[in-house]
């Protein structure tokens, strides 16, 4: 994995990373993981200091004292070091407390992040290294604060009043109470009664079509203002409509048009995983985090096949968009290609910080089925999905 004459050490998180990265960089640069956080919260202490400004209370992992005397060993004789953890809070609170531990060995420490695990990305990434972003940082910090102060303050109560051993934590503290104000508005919800008309009629032409009553003398029906409240005056205005010739008074006539969907989020993947594959979220997360940090496609080594898979952006660079309009044209043809790429609309609260999942190469060469004999069952399906996913929102609207 590494060279004796590197003189510059690159830490990520993950062996399967570090290996990736490894093959992009070549032997002027050592590549290591970290496996993980070095630091963390204690298990058997509360570890937050609530009287002294919610001050966490940081222990070395158990296992993990090892991990940083190499870490250290190799700092040492690098003449600089590359943070190059996840580019997301988690990878920069980790990039953080390896910084700190690093610094009394060699303090020419700096952070570097990718999108997606390519040669253009990283060395794009060495050639712009930056701080280290103490903002994430502290939004990771409260985070694990928040999960440490509401799981060891509900997680009692609910061993006493369900069952011991179930915990809480501020996701499902909040879900619990969102199902709570659910169930509230459903207890309070009143029922009521309301008909509704049906008339299969026939045209001279014998042609026949379904028609719904919608207003009666002008009033619109609506179950929650004028509406047939029950059988009886069902009835009395089934028998009056029988009586009636109808008339068409307007034909309206649309095109409709479904337009491509936006490429993948972590949310909607998940979503999507679920409903079509049947594979719980955190299964998929983890089959992405494997398509993300490299997969050994045999000659062409580890290679990383999707962007990083935890966004909230519908974004997408604009080298992507460049290499997949011809992708379009040439394997489906210019009748699928709209005349500008499709932009999607972002959400207000997204954070941006990070594009759309996607493939990280977009040629015949990386297709789905090309490298089938080289992924699992999982990651063949995700990766199939991930891939027409991102295909499609960039062809016209079908209709």
């Amino acid at each position: 994995m590494t060279d004796k004459n590197s003189k510059k050490l690159v830490i990520v998180e993950s062996p399967a990373k570090a290996k990736t990265i490894n093959k992009i960089l070549g032997n002027q640069y050592k590549v290591t993981a970290s496996i993980g956080h070095i630091i963390d919260l204690p298990k058997t202490k509360f570890g937050v200091d609530i009287e002294d400004g919610f001050r966490p209370q940081y222990v070395t992992i158990t296992g993990k004292s090892k991990i940083i005397k190499e870490l250290k060993d190799k700092a040492a004789s690098a003449d600089e070091v590359l943070l190059a953890t996840d580019p997301d809070r988690e990878g920069e609170a980790i990039a953080y407390h390896i910084a700190n531990a690093l610094k009394p060995i060699n303090n020419k420490i700096s952070r570097i992040e990718f999108q997606e695990i390519t040669k253009n990305a990283v060395l794009n990434a060495i050639q712009h290294p930056r701080e280290i972003d103490l903002e994430r940082v502290n939004a990771q910090q409260a985070r694990r604060v928040m999960d440490r102060i509401v799981g060891y303050q509900v997680s009692p109560l609910l061993w006493q009043t369900i069952y011991k051993g179930l915990s809480a934590g501020r996701v499902q503290s909040v879900a619990l109470r969102l199902i709570c104000e659910r169930e509230e508005e459903i207890d309070k919800f009143v029922s009521i009664e309301y008909w509704t008309i049906d008339a299969l009629v026939e045209t001279e032409a014998k042609e026949s079509f379904k028609t719904r009553l919608v207003s009666i003398n002008g009033n619109v029906l609506d179950p929650q203002k004028f509406h047939i409240a029950n059988k009886q005056e069902a009835e009395e205005h089934r028998q009056a409509l029988e009586k009636e010739t109808y008339r068409i008074r307007k034909i309206e006539k649309k095109t409709v048009q479904k337009k491509p969907p936006a490429p993948f989020i972590t949310s909607t993947l998940q979503q999507e995983a679920s409903r079509r594959l049947r594979i719980n979220t955190a299964r998929v997360m983890r089959i992405a985090q494997q398509l993300y940090e490299g997969i050994d496609l045999g000659e062409k080594g580890v290679v990383g096949l999707i962007t990083y898979m935890r966004t909230d952006s519908t974004r997408i660079s604009q080298e992507a968009i460049a290499n997949v309009r011809p992708y379009i044209a040439q394997a489906y043809g210019t009748d699928y290609l709209p005349e500008k790429p499709n932009v999607f609309s972002r959400k207000k609260t997204a954070q941006d910080a990070h594009e759309a999942i996607r493939p990280t190469y977009l040629n015949e060469n990386y297709e789905p089925k090309k490298l089938k004999k080289y992924l699992t069952v999982e990651q063949f399906k995700i990766y199939q999905l991930i891939w027409r996913r991102f295909i499609a929102c960039q062809m016209r609207p079908a209709g």
